[in-house]
């Protein structure tokens, strides 16, 4: 009989070995890359109007000088920022994802970190740390998993991450851990539903995972006590919120290979599932110069995921959250304007007659693909009107590590962010956000970063 192995004892070992002085350059190298390309769709998500709303909800949850909202500056109790924050970071869906694990990492993880190392005045170096552990923590629990997704994995496996890297951060071991990551266990929440129907839940469901990951660090220090075998137990995670898994990813990588490395950019402020339709007209319109008027139809040919996130039909009236995830109408914005920014998003080209009867001719359909959690290859085929036909075929869509985004083109984007948030930045102050962060392991204290992310310092 073969031995199965206890992914929690893997990764609690793994959470408790693990030093900042022993990372790999390369591995302090991507944190700070990701770091930054969170904190920056972090900024532009300020913008969104929801956040006046949570932030009127989240008033009534008691005031506190932990923590800062980013873009904005309020003071709040770290709970609170790391709520508002973690809605920022995903509510335009622009955040980096990891894609074998099907996990947003950085979401739930960077603001709860965030603002857990303002309310202890941590250093850069724990915080670079803490990243690098619920990363690793966050997607591998993810990659295990070989069925589709049904709860949410990136804010529950997210939760989880964030727990391990606020321990890391400040050293705890042993059974405070143990509860830390049981009590987290306790509060997952986060369901398909919202994604679905396009609802602004789908980002709050990051900002709720957020919030409970510091509670079950602040519990688990005060000694109450969570479950312990909350990933293979008869209630665990792999049973609860899965339909079933593989252990082998999280057993070969554990400690061997950090996975802030393997995480892809996203480009564009769109679901990652359609980021192949962009890339793949992006490349055929430079290659065949045609213009959105002579398109009679375009067909994706994508994965079952890539079906199941964005393979909906474009409808009047959709709004934004809805827009982001549908293939239709991110085909239509990279046809009639070149690439998918923010801007696409407002309400009046959610309104355009143009872009949504350019929408209606994008048809998404199933490639031969099986994995259920495989967001690549893809293939784009366009017809026009005259009759040409063009096709290109992705094994790797830009953004991935396979196909990466270079330095240029991550700072031009963190630069768009930046300046496309609620409150004015401007190139002193992305410029000066830019340093900071490259130098993020000289920093003593994390609120000196923080500063550098409210617009009006």
């Amino acid at each position: 009989m073969s031995h199965t192995p206890d992914a929690i004892k893997l990764l609690v070992k793994h959470i408790e070995n693990s030093t900042y002085q022993n990372l790999p350059a390369s591995t302090v190298a991507a944190s700070k890359t990701f770091i930054l390309d969170s904190i920056g769709v972090g900024i532009s998500g300020s913008r969104v109007p929801n956040v006046a709303k949570i932030k009127q909800a989240v008033s009534q949850w008691g005031s506190g000088h932990q923590a800062q909202v980013w873009g904005t500056g309020e003071w709040l109790p770290a709970v609170s920022a790391a709520a508002i924050n973690g809605y920022q970071i995903h509510n335009q869906e622009w955040d980096c994802v990891h894609e074998p694990a099907v996990v947003h990492p950085m979401a739930v993880i960077l603001s709860a970190l965030m603002a857990y190392a303002q309310q202890h005045n941590l250093s850069g170096q724990q915080l670079i740390l803490g990243v690098v552990i619920a990363v690793d923590v966050a997607t591998l629990i993810g990659e295990s998993v070989t069925s589709s997704l049904k709860f949410f994995r990136p804010s529950l496996c997210g939760c989880l991450g964030a727990t391990a890297g606020m321990c890391a951060m400040q050293g705890i071991k042993g059974e405070t851990l143990q509860n830390a990551l049981g009590i987290a266990y306790s509060q997952l929440s986060g369901t398909m539903q919202s994604h679905v129907e396009g609802s602004p839940m789908l980002a709050m469901q990051i900002g709720i995972n957020a919030a409970a990951a510091i509670r079950a660090v602040d519990m688990a220090q005060a000694g109450f006590a969570g479950p312990k075998d909350i990933l293979q137990g008869p209630y665990g995670y792999f049973t609860l919120f899965e339909e079933s898994f593989d252990l082998s990813p999280l057993v070969q990588k554990v400690g061997r290979e950090y996975q802030i490395e393997r995480v892809s950019h996203k480009p564009f402020p769109t679901g990652r599932a359609g980021h192949g339709t962009i890339d793949g007209l992006q490349q055929l319109q430079k290659q065949h110069a045609f213009t959105a008027q002579d398109i009679a139809r375009v067909d994706v040919y994508g994965t079952p995921l890539i079906n199941k996130l964005v393979g909906r039909p474009v409808k009047q009236d959709m709004d934004a959250n809805y827009a982001k995830l549908c293939n239709g109408y991110i085909a239509a914005s990279v046809l009639l304007t070149g690439s998918v920014s923010v801007a696409d998003f407002e309400s009046d080209c959610l309104k355009d007659p143009r872009r949504l009867a350019l929408g209606a001719k994008v048809h998404t359909h199933l490639n031969d693909t099986q994995d259920p959690n495989a967001l690549a290859p893809v293939s784009v085929a366009v017809t026009l009107i005259s009759g040409a036909k063009y096709k290109v075929a992705l094994q790797h869509v830009l953004g991935s590590p396979q196909n990466p985004l270079d330095e240029d083109a991550q700072l031009a984007k963190f630069s768009a962010a930046c300046a496309s948030a609620g409150s004015y930045f401007d190139q002193h102050n992305i410029g000066f956000l830019i340093k900071r962060i490259d130098q993020l392991d000289q920093i003593p204290n994390i609120n000196s970063l923080v500063e550098a992310l409210v617009s009006n310092r």
